[in-house]
């Protein structure tokens, strides 16, 4: 039998940390709370979570520091969860590495299903080598995405991605020189049942700016007004 996936819930509300744990046992899930982000860290190395369900006010060092602090050692995937709606809190959270963010309160059967959509994309096997021969692999000088085994080699080093960094920059570099619209973007990575706002396009664009720099015969330009284009030169 599979091992349980296990989820980390890190929150101080008592309650609200019960419930999420009811929902996810129910869903066959392993979990573990803690109600502070010192414990969080600590059940970082001894717990190992597949994913992290992280509150965003914890006492003493909060849900930001927290995934701040997680994202120096792993990728392990975190939902932030928080009463703030606000787009600066959203972008904030995402800057910092959040793979998704949920507005309190919410329904038990999205939280649900947000766990399982990014667990899905984090746990497709990954691999230090690039197949060649896969029919979901595009290369370019120095450059090589590889969506069968979610890896990107730059400049024949293997970059650590989130899973939806990879898939964006997939999605534009295999339509080399066609403009994409935020919105566009948004609706073919995200889903188009995806509860957020086209800051996140830009976020992630960010992201991968800061680990893949412009190449001499490739570059990820932004179309002012309107979105971003992989060109290929």
């Amino acid at each position: 039998m599979a091992a349980k996936q296990r989820i980390l819930i890190v929150d101080d509300d008592e309650n609200i940390a019960e419930l999420i744990s009811l929902y996810l046992t129910k869903e066959c899930f392993e979990t573990k709370i803690v109600y502070d982000g010192e414990n969080a860290l600590e059940a970082l190395s001894k717990f190992k979570p597949n994913l992290i369900l992280l509150d965003l006010m914890l006492p003493g060092i909060d849900g930001y520091q927290v995934c701040r602090e997680v994202r120096k050692v792993n990728d392990t995937p975190i939902i932030m969860l928080s009463a703030k709606g606000e787009t600066f809190d959203k972008v904030l959270g995402l800057e910092l590495g959040a793979d998704d963010y949920m507005i309190k309160p919410f329904d038990s059967k999205e939280l649900v299903a947000r766990v399982k959509a990014v667990l899905r994309r984090y746990h497709l096997p990954h691999s230090n080598g690039v197949d060649s021969g896969s029919a979901r692999c595009i290369s370019y000088p120095d450059l090589i995405i590889n969506l069968d085994n979610y890896s990107v080699s730059y400049c024949g080093v293997t970059l650590e991605m989130a899973p939806k960094e990879i898939e964006l920059l997939y999605f534009i570099a295999a339509s080399p020189n066609q403009v994409f619209t935020r919105e566009q973007l948004l609706d073919n990575i995200w889903g188009y049942d995806y509860i957020g706002d086209t800051r996140t396009v830009d976020v992630h664009i960010k992201r991968i700016r800061e680990k893949i720099r412009d190449h001499e015969h490739w570059a990820i330009e932004t179309v002012w007004g309107i979105g971003y284009k992989f060109v290929s030169k």
